[in-house]
């Protein structure tokens, strides 16, 4: 069964920084792209960045030198460094992997960015 657990979600403020972890439980982890998305209030989901199997890394063009994602292989574990935060940016943040055409997500990690 395929279980994946979001952490390091709170409140910061504008200009602070957070580090969003996502646990996998998948053996096969290292043979998996791994992204995070985000859902804003009465916004749709959207994509924020992928690390590849290989290491390899893409980002949506407004994180682009702010955020930074990083995976563990050893911890099964993949991050989400986030700086210089904006108000903008709150949302409920998700982990997403894909296996075999299925969508997988964990239950998101909350994120408020205001003063």
């Amino acid at each position: 069964q395929v279980q994946l657990a979001e952490s390091g979600g709170g409140l910061v403020q504008p200009g602070g920084s957070l580090r969003l972890s996502c646990a996998a439980s998948l053996t096969i982890f290292s043979k998996l792209g791994m992204a995070w998305y985000r859902q804003a209030p009465g916004k749709q989901r959207e994509w924020i960045a992928t690390v590849f199997s290989g290491g390899s890394t893409n980002y949506v063009d407004f994180v682009k030198g702010r955020w930074t994602i990083s995976r563990d292989t050893a911890k099964n574990t993949v991050y989400l460094q986030m700086n210089s935060l904006k108000p903008e940016d709150t949302a409920v943040y998700y982990c997403n992997t894909i296996i075999d055409g299925r969508d997988f997500w964990g239950q998101g990690t909350q994120v408020t960015v205001s003063s």
